[in-house]
């Protein structure tokens, strides 16, 4: 109707002329027609280029997912998300590895073709952050060897001590991995088979890397071997990939006994005569390879190395800083905290000796060390579990949204502690039926002191990686691959940070042992900016390492050994932590004293944690916003 009238006003008006009040008021009307066929058109354009994001987004999101099935399982994705996905595993052959990485590559290419300089603020994000995590598995292109990991990225070694397909799929399967009816028990089966044939593509890219002379470091097969020769050790029938199936089958009244039974029965023959050979051949293979095994540990000494490493400064660290700039600002930040930490001993009667040495006899003091026994440990965990309760009882205080989703402490599988973390988190399903775990290395209780858990109990579940990865997951419209976006700086940053908001929160309040583990650990991760670029840049030695942050943490040498390994296995991860922490303590200092008594903590927090995972870069973008739009 009011195009009708527009183009009969104009006609009159053309034909017959108008007084001055006529002409002003058909301008006017026409003005208003104009603007309004603009503002039309301008909503259409962007609607045409938010379709057009989503289109590459969703393309992007779909190419992920089918590789990844095993992550799908992780996540409890339906059918209508990730497909039939629950008899099938990544292919990490050569082949498998070198497509995924061109699909990623080139879904960051269409996101970058993306014009985003009239784009909303929340549409640049959602381009920009989207880009990132698609180069980010992408890898490095010239870096040919290792894998894509669905939370390292780009890694050099795709057997190690540490992590890998080998370890982290069958614990998927056996922990994650939801058994109900007669259909899911199958699919279970079909991936045990799935399980056997991957393995094999896994030897096949040990065997290719090698070829191209990429040797997992010498000092790292002990561990990894002990791990291979671990995992076919019990009987088929023994084995957590069959006992766990098993409880699973009991725990469901869709099953009856007979098919339990022939399940069960299936199941060890398919252990014991396909995934247990295939583990072997991998475990023959390292075996050989450990002779001719680098003895320089540093990423530098693999072809393209130092490449490499830069790649892993600029996704893992999330840093525009050079390995130098940062192993100086490592030592600084050692220097600072052990000051921190030898007024804290002095006050309390500890005066002679190093820092180093001083904390070695602390931890070795009766009062502070659990029973080395099932019993200790239980009470360990127990203890825990009530640092937890206490937390959440606290958080209101700075945080105005707090996750649903339950998190809960368990103990790291037998098989795998030897190579494994001290503590770990496994994110909750993204539908919340299956909850957080903060997951605890046991294997030494005589290493484990009662002062330092408090703050792993901070870092690890709340408010450190639980509350971060947990809200990360309920945020529906930032879409799948923003939700379990693995920004390395921003999630472990965000978890050291939270081990200061402990202390902010009272946790350490009359408790100078607690404030005193708190500042242990952040010295932990200041000395890792020093050996990291100090193993895979400035070419230091295993032992160089492991002397360093013995002496820069007090722990023995025996007990840092493990962690100086895994910095081995996983270049440049170690950085995150304290760059990503030192970033968001800047930010809100900023905050702070620009908006003074207008800064609200709580909201602070949701403007960092809500808006899901993403480069530091973008984090600062959106605080400096926050703090514009109050002032």
């Amino acid at each position: 109707m009011f195009s009708k009238s527009l183009i009969g006003l104009s006609v009159l008006v053309a034909l017959f002329g108008c007084t001055n009040e006529q002409t002003e008021s058909a301008n006017n009307t026409i003005g208003v027609t104009a603007q309004s066929t603009q503002v039309a058109q301008t909503a259409k354009v962007d609607t045409d280029k938010r379709a057009s994001i989503d289109a590459r987004v969703a393309q992007f999101t779909q190419d992920f997912i089918e590789s990844q099935p095993a992550l799908a399982t992780s996540l409890n994705l339906s059918y209508d998300i990730a497909g039939n996905f629950q008899r099938q595993l990544p292919d990490y052959s050569p082949t498998g590895m070198k497509a995924l990485q061109q699909k990623m590559q080139f879904a960051a290419s269409q996101l970058a073709s993306i014009e985003t300089q009239n784009l909303s603020d929340n549409d640049k994000r959602h381009v920009v952050v989207n880009q990132v995590i698609a180069n980010y598995y992408a890898g490095d292109a010239q870096f040919n060897a290792g894998y894509i990991d669905t939370w390292g990225g780009h890694l050099p070694y795709i057997v190690n001590q540490i992590s890998g397909p080998l370890i982290d799929i069958p614990a998927i399967l056996t922990d994650q991995q939801a058994i109900s009816d007669l259909g899911d028990a199958a699919d279970y089966l079909h991936r045990l088979t799935a399980l056997a044939e991957m393995t094999n593509q896994v030897k096949a890219k040990v065997e290719a890397d090698a070829a191209n002379g990429v040797i997992l470091p010498k000092p790292l097969f002990a561990n990894t071997l002990k791990f291979l020769t671990k995992f076919t050790a019990k009987p088929a029938s023994e084995h957590s990939l069959v006992t766990s199936f098993q409880e699973k089958l009991n725990a469901t009244d869709k099953i009856d006994a007979k098919h339990r039974e022939a399940f069960i029965a299936q199941a060890s023959k398919l252990v014991d005569e396909q995934i247990y050979p295939a583990y072997r051949d991998v475990s023959a293979l390292m075996t050989s390879l450990a002779r001719k095994a680098p003895t320089d540990v540093g990423i530098w000494a693999q072809p393209n190395g130092e490449s490499f490493y830069q790649h892993g400064i600029t996704y893992l660290a999330d840093s525009n800083l050079s390995a130098d700039e940062i192993h100086q600002l490592g030592i600084e930040e050692v220097n600072r905290i052990t000051s921190e930490m030898d007024s804290i001993l002095k006050a309390n009667g500890y005066n002679r000796g190093s820092v180093g040495e001083r904390m070695i006899q602390l931890s070795s003091e009766p009062r502070f060390l659990y029973e080395n026994s099932d019993a200790g440990r239980q009470q360990l965990l127990k203890d825990l579990s009530k640092d937890i309760e206490t937390v959440m009882t606290k958080a209101p205080q700075l945080f105005s949204t707090l996750p649903p989703q339950e998190v809960i402490v368990m103990r790291v599988p037998v098989e795998t502690e030897a190579g494994a973390a001290g503590g770990s988190y496994i994110p909750p399903a993204l539908d919340a039926s299956r909850p957080g775990v903060f997951f605890i290395n046991l294997k030494d209780m005589t290493s484990i002191s009662k002062y330092g858990l408090k703050t792993l109990t901070y870092h690890e579940a709340v408010p450190g990686h639980h509350f971060q990865i947990a809200l990360n997951m309920l945020q529906k419209d930032i879409g799948l691959m923003r939700q379990n976006a693995s920004f390395n700086a921003y999630i472990e940053g965000w978890a050291l940070y939270s081990e200061l908001l402990a202390s902010e929160m009272g946790m350490y309040e009359n408790d100078p042992w607690g404030n005193l583990g708190r500042l242990k650990a952040e010295a932990y991760r200041a000395a890792r900016l020093v050996v990291d670029t100090g193993l895979h840049h400035k070419k230091w030695t295993r032992q160089q390492a492991i002397e360093y942050v013995a002496e820069a943490t007090g722990s023995t040498q025996k007990k840092v050994t493990s962690a100086i390994d895994r910095y081995i296995a996983w270049p440049g991860q170690a950085l995150g932590y304290k760059l990503g922490m030192l970033k968001l303590v800047e930010l809100r200092a900023k905050a702070q004293q620009t908006l003074g008594d207008k800064f609200d903590i709580r909201a602070f927090h949701d403007l960092i944690l809500l808006p899901g995972a993403r480069p530091m870069s973008v984090v600062q973008s959106d605080v400096e916003q926050w703090i514009k739009a109050q002032t």
